[in-house]
């Protein structure tokens, strides 16, 4: 196997674990608040529309983080192809800069 294969397979692995891992969150969002919305229908009230915005934008989050710029793609690629090239022309260290 190639260094460049082994590259695709590890970066391939990532990916997935990424998207199984947001289709757990997802699902586990899912019922989660079904349960809560059936609570607050049963009370009288409507409170569950408040954790399920506040926790669908964590999804919302989640899934951009995933879908839109995953790691491997575009525009992580150009993010570091910059530091590689920031840090080849200092070390960082020097400036207090951790990352």
């Amino acid at each position: 196997m190639s260094i460049e294969q082994a590259r695709l397979d590890r970066l391939a692995l990532k990916r997935a674990r990424a998207k199984l891992g947001w289709y757990i969150h997802a699902a586990v969002f899912t019922v989660v608040n079904l349960g809560l919305v059936a609570l607050s229908v049963s009370s009288g009230r409507h409170w569950a529309i408040y954790p399920l915005l506040g926790w669908g934008v964590g999804l919302l989050a989640h899934g951009l983080s995933v879908w839109a710029l995953p790691q491997g793609g575009p525009m992580f690629e150009r993010m570091v192809e910059r530091e590689r090239a920031r840090l080849a022309g200092s070390s960082g260290i020097s400036r207090g800069d951790p990352w």
